[in-house]
């Protein structure tokens, strides 16, 4: 499969040896990296701990799948988001000095990515738990961001006035409920001025054939809330298994699943937004990364995924190639 989709030569040879190296940061984003000592990271694992973590049971953080988990928060996702998330969106438009609208800023790791290229955040969160956290990560990196506990319906009222160079939903819009995506991607589209830019993160693509975010089964995103929300006793991922083992139709239980993220498709840009043909879709992270020679995703970047890209943008070339990856990653320009 892969000698199908690399070209021949030393462009072939390079793509090859990219796939086993580390993506490679612009030397101006790079430069900017601040590391912390370990004394540092221990005061951020601590609060993560107390806080975001709080609402664990007892013992979760001693299992494999909370150490990892805690990991994730304390560095991996910083370190990915500086390698991959970063470089993509600075090369639409740079981030030093733009003002930009974070909405799901969780633990602040993104926050903190953002912010140490010299962007104006400004960041907001449901979960007051995460934050804490995240203003606490800021501040032992020597941050400024403004950060706001709101959920994201109510952008357009608490920043009437405020205008942006980027509003990104960072791992977030999977989140929402049908009719809280609806409105925060209606109202932060509207605010936008013209040749803002509009992005979308880390959000799982509704269409795609496995759920690699919540699940981890295929075919779990197409199906319709009652019956995912039943099929979840059959999902390999403990923690989400379990946490829906007693459902009998409470709807309780129904905003708590919506919350574990049920994917994006792109008909509520249609929706929000502008037909598709009409969107100024500029740049979708794994094929602007794809196009340098890095495959973050190797086994499905390069078999799978590809051949799903492939074989739906034959049958119906109109929808952009971005709306057919495992997640969504795109920058929108406003016209």
């Amino acid at each position: 499969m892969i000698n199908k989709i690399l070209p021949k030569g030393s462009r072939r040879r390079q793509l090859v040896k990219n796939l086993f190296f580390e993506p490679k940061v612009p030397t101006h984003i790079a430069r900017n990296f601040i590391t912390l000592n370990d004394s540092d990271l221990m005061l951020i694992k601590t609060s993560l701990e107390q806080n975001y973590f709080s609402k664990e049971p007892n013992g979760y953080l001693s299992t494999d799948v909370g150490k990892k988990d805690l990991l994730d928060h304390l560095t991996a996702r910083l370190e990915s988001d500086r390698k991959l998330a970063i470089p993509w969106l600075d090369s639409a438009r740079r981030l030093k000095d733009a003002k930009v609208l974070e909405i799901g800023c969780g633990t602040g790791a993104s926050t903190v990515a953002l912010a140490e290229q010299g962007a104006n955040v400004t960041a907001i969160d449901i979960d007051d738990k995460a934050l804490i956290d995240a203003k606490t990560r800021c501040e032992i990196y020597g941050l400024s961001v403004d950060f706001h506990h709101m959920n994201s319906t109510e952008i357009a009222r608490v920043f009437p006035k405020e205008t942006f160079d980027f509003i990104i939903f960072w791992a977030s819009l999977e989140h929402m409920t049908h009719e809280e995506r609806m409105i925060a991607m209606k109202e932060t589209w509207d605010m936008l001025p013209s040749g803002g830019l509009w992005c979308v993160t880390d959000t799982p693509n509704r269409l795609y054939c496995y759920d690699s975010h919540t699940s981890l089964m295929p075919f779990f995103l197409w199906l319709p809330d009652d019956l995912a929300i039943k099929y979840a006793r059959f999902s390999p991922r403990q923690k989400f298994r379990e946490s829906f083992m007693g459902y009998n139709g409470e709807r309780e239980y129904i905003l708590h699943f919506l919350r574990w993220g049920r994917g994006l498709s792109f008909h509520e840009f249609e929706l929000t937004m502008k037909p598709l043909d009409q969107l100024n879709i500029i740049s979708c992270m794994s094929i602007f990364h794809r196009r340098r020679g890095v495959f973050p995703f190797l086994k499905s970047m390069v078999s799978s995924a590809y051949r799903y890209e492939s074989f739906f943008h034959k049958l119906f070339p109109v929808i952009h190639r971005g709306f057919l990856q495992p997640s969504v990653n795109l920058i929108i320009q406003k016209d």
